[in-house]
């Protein structure tokens, strides 16, 4: 069960090594058309920088719980400067990223009306990598072998990422048994040979197969397997969901579940954002895919590139399916972080006692103190009857469900509830004092 694997996800710690650039965002409204050329005139309402490229990889691995090294290029500019600033402010270590003479960083302004782009205007300038800051980043890396977990690897084609230093850290990495994966750009994949995972979108795909774009998935996958020199590939598709390839296996399609798509920018970045964190935490790669499908749907709900919570995700997970309410004593941390910002009710029941008017009347009693509250349901006994546990999970009024957990003061303290109560035998509601002295009395 994909929620399983989500509370398995642990607290990472990644090198991102990648192109970063500067996003601004400057958002207004349109009126008219310009009397100079049949052009619309944006009133420019707010401006917004954002780190991007590499940064907007950061800031999604920091997002899902990481902590992140960021290694990367910097022009001597405004830009560069402002770009680490954004970054630190995250919390993000910024000491890896390095400062180039004559280079520009890059910057992308999109000007945005009615939530939709305009146009975006790029400020940029394509510079092969000194000799000394590549001597500089692995050096760097080299004093930080122990420190990580994964290698995230993320390629905007802006000459940061030559070929010489792809494969001196694809060699580090090899030798010290960190995985690799790699967000690729252009189409020579050679310069990834011995990552672990590369990760083109569809249209890269095509190209870097030198394969015909209505050529079958399949050979192109296998085509870039070879090209690569990678254990696996695993394309992108937008809407259509992920399909990985892995040497002397079949293909596996994973389809994405989103409610209505808007933007398509960064998701890319929250796919191998997660896919990292699956790597990280070892879980089995067909699992990670999972969630990284489910946080891509969330991705390209929005405008722009807006990093996808934990808290996000577990809400998405939970609304899919209504075995995923049930949680045990080992799978709270989804649950903690679906509720982060939300106020929550729980109600301590004995199932052995048996479906009573009186349980069901109190149920949708508590459902209906406050708009947007949630209901958990505590089970004080730690095996349940299966068709209780079925009726109860089937009660749109019930929001989780709790079993095997240590007490009810343990939970409480997990998940902070606004309010506690449990049934009384007469069928009638007893608060209960949120002290953990007297909640130890309703264990």
């Amino acid at each position: 069960m994909v929620i399983r694997s989500f509370s398995q996800l642990r607290r990472a710690k990644v090198l991102v090594l990648g192109d970063f650039m500067l996003d601004t965002y400057t958002t207004g409204r349109v009126e008219r058309v310009s009397p100079e050329a049949p052009v619309p005139i944006l009133h420019v309402q707010q401006t917004e920088d954002l780190p991007g490229g590499a940064g907007n990889v950061v800031l999604n691995l920091q997002t899902l719980g990481a902590e992140v090294i960021a290694v990367g290029r910097v022009g001597d500019d405004k830009e560069g400067l402002r770009l680490k600033q954004l970054l630190k402010e995250e919390g993000t270590d910024v000491s890896g990223i390095f400062t180039q003479k004559g280079v520009s960083t890059p910057l992308k302004n999109r000007l945005i009306a009615g939530g939709q782009q305009l146009i975006r205007v790029d400020q940029e300038c394509i510079s092969p990598l000194s000799s000394e800051v590549e001597e500089e980043v692995v050096t760097f890396i080299e004093s930080h072998k122990g420190t990580f977990d994964v290698i995230a690897i993320s390629d905007y084609a802006k000459g940061f990422l030559s070929h010489s230093l792809l494969q001196k850290v694809l060699g580090l990495a090899k030798e010290w048994g960190i995985p690799t994966i790699v967000d690729p750009k252009g189409n020579d994949f050679t310069k990834y040979q011995g990552a672990t995972l590369v990760k083109p979108n569809y249209k890269e795909a095509v190209a870097a197969s030198k394969l015909t774009p209505d050529a079958d998935l399949d050979a192109i996958g296998e085509a870039l397997l070879e090209e690569a020199g990678a254990e696996m590939i695993m394309v992108t598709r937008s809407e259509e969901g992920i399909s990985l390839f892995e040497r002397g296996k079949g293909r596996q399609d994973f389809p994405v579940k989103s409610r209505e798509v808007k933007d398509v920018t960064g998701a890319g970045d929250t796919v191998l954002a997660m896919t990292t964190m699956t790597f990280a935490s070892k879980l089995p790669l067909n699992e990670g895919l999972e969630l990284s499908n489910v946080a891509a749907g969330i991705a390209i709900e929005r405008l722009g590139c807006v990093p996808v919570s934990l808290s996000e995700l577990a809400e998405r997970l939970l609304e899919t399916s209504v075995s995923n309410k049930i949680f045990d004593g080992n799978h709270i941390f989804a649950l903690e972080q679906a509720l982060i910002d939300k106020e929550l009710t729980i109600l301590g029941i004995n199932t052995e006692e048996g479906v009573s008017s009186a349980l069901f009347s109190q149920i949708q009693k508590l459902a209906k103190q406050k708009e947007g509250e949630r209901l958990m349901i505590y089970l004080i006994d730690s095996d349940p009857d299966p068709d209780f546990l079925s009726i109860l999970s089937s009660l749109h009024e019930v929001d989780f469900i709790v079993i095997q957990s240590d007490s009810l003061a343990s939970l409480t303290e997990k998940v902070a509830p606004k309010r506690v109560y449990t049934l009384g035998s007469d069928g009638l509601l007893i608060k209960a004092p949120l002290s953990r002295l007297m909640l130890e009395q309703i264990k």
